[in-house]
């Protein structure tokens, strides 16, 4: 790949960027040194960018906000082997949700002590697999879990368990992944009583290590109050669980959810004073209860990955109608379905040429026969947009890969990665062999 000398710095424009983002030339981006319009050349369109040095210093960046609590990155944000070599080197846990994610991280080498699993509906391939590769926790999240685990687990056995608490809190940046309310199907609620009673039942298997609560509010939370109040409610559980049981639990994991801005001037939230102020709360709370202070574990996911990736397509075709201008690219829902399905914005950049027409509103869309494969609704950009140009959008390093779908069998793009003015390929396009593959039947 060509190296970038002398780049220019990025403006305003460029917030939502990678820090790395450079503009050698104008209309020429580069990540990680590396031009993005090269990356379209060698690997093809669509393809997904991932800026190593991003993923890295944010996870660094967690270690430093929460200096004694155990980060565990959500992997169902965004994962690869990469992915998950990059989060152990910075000593990061990791947080799954099915066997799927579990073996492929384990197999990579990561610490299975250092994993926990997550789910509101584990099957038992999840759970056989969570005890036979050894994870350090099992987040239970169902009566139904408790039994079963326990069997699973056999008398003479041992697992450390979480208990999922819903709060009773609504916060998050859309319906749909808001998790801390009592009328969605996470968790066990406090207002019921089905937390307390659960919790009794584990304490009734001696097999099962009970090490703390669990609560994750939503999605997307851009405001530190949410936070708070999680805090103050789940330590007041933990005093009622010590005074009805004696138990004095010695972790408290408040999940993840924290909001990044998508496009410059949303807000994202504040890592710094959720830190200081969670940490004050947390020993506010502690005191007045007569508790000792838990552990904390904290579960970023889409603030890690989501700002270090960059999805690119080709324009395919221009299209005007009804005074409206339709920019058709080379990708769509299959490979980001989050528009369609929060009506999540995004600010696509032309890339790989310079343009000097005036900015008009276009729409971007998708391949894929749905009248809403949308993905950027009245974007600004250059007016003579054409077939051809490549389109580069930001902050698409979560939930597009881990959420791309086989639809209209396109195939899944790749994932390459970029650093030190070199990329690499980290997963592969999905091809039509892939596909036709796994259809063994007529």
């Amino acid at each position: 790949m060509t190296t970038v000398h002398e780049p220019v710095t990025p403006t305003a424009e460029l917030a939502v960027w990678p820090a790395s983002t450079t503009e050698p030339r104008p209309g020429d981006l580069a990540v990680g040194g590396v031009p993005l319009a090269e990356v379209a050349d060698r690997f093809g369109t669509p393809v997904y960018v991932l800026d190593e040095a991003e993923v890295r210093d944010r996870c660094r960046t967690y270690r430093g906000a929460f200096p004694d609590a155990d980060i565990v990155y959500a992997a169902k944000a965004f994962l690869c082997r990469a992915m998950a070599h990059w989060t152990a080197e910075e000593g990061l846990g990791l947080d799954v949700c099915s066997a799927g994610e579990l073996e492929l991280a384990v197999t990579t080498g990561f610490p299975a002590e250092r994993i926990v699993l997550h789910g509101n509906a584990k099957s038992p391939r999840d759970l056989d697999t969570a005890l036979r590769l050894g994870v350090g926790r099992i987040v239970i999240d169902s009566p139904s879990e408790i039994a079963r685990l326990a069997a699973a687990v056999g008398p003479d056995g041992h697992q450390k368990v979480m208990v999922r608490v819903v709060p009773g809190i609504s916060a998050g940046g859309h319906e749909k992944i808001r998790t801390g309310t009592d009328d969605q199907k996470f968790g066990l609620s406090i207002a019921d009583g089905y937390a307390q009673h659960a919790i009794t039942r584990i304490l009734d298997q001696p097999q099962l290590e009970l090490t703390g609560l669990h609560c994750h509010l939503g999605s997307q939370i851009t405001t530190v109050k949410p936070y708070l109040v999680a805090v103050r409610r789940m330590v007041g559980l933990m005093a009622r669980l010590r005074e009805q049981h004696g138990l004095v639990l010695p972790e408290l994991d408040l999940g993840g959810g924290h909001g990044i801005a998508y496009r410059p001037g949303e807000p994202a939230l504040d890592l710094t004073a959720l830190a200081r102020k969670v940490r004050a709360e947390l020993a506010d709370a502690c005191t007045t209860a007569g508790l000792p202070v838990p552990r904390l574990i904290i579960e970023p996911g889409r603030a890690i990955a989501g700002p270090a990736g960059i999805a690119v397509y080709r324009v395919l075709s221009v299209k005007h109608a009804a005074g409206h201008v339709f920019v058709a690219v080379d990708g769509g829902m299959s490979d980001n379905p989050r528009p369609a399905l929060y009506g999540v914005r995004y600010t696509p950049r032309l890339i790989g040429r310079h343009s000097t027409a005036k900015p008009t509103r276009i729409t971007v869309v998708g391949r894929h026969c749905e009248a809403g494969d949308i993905l950027a609704a009245d974007a600004e950009l250059p007016a003579d947009v054409r077939p051809g140009d490549l389109l580069a959008v930001p902050v698409a390093g979560a939930y597009h890969l881990s959420m791309a779908s086989g639809y209209n069998l396109v195939g899944r793009p790749p994932v390459v990665a970029v650093r030190d003015c070199s990329a690499r390929l980290l997963v592969r396009r999905e091809s039509l062999e892939d596909i036709r593959s796994r259809d063994v039947g007529l």
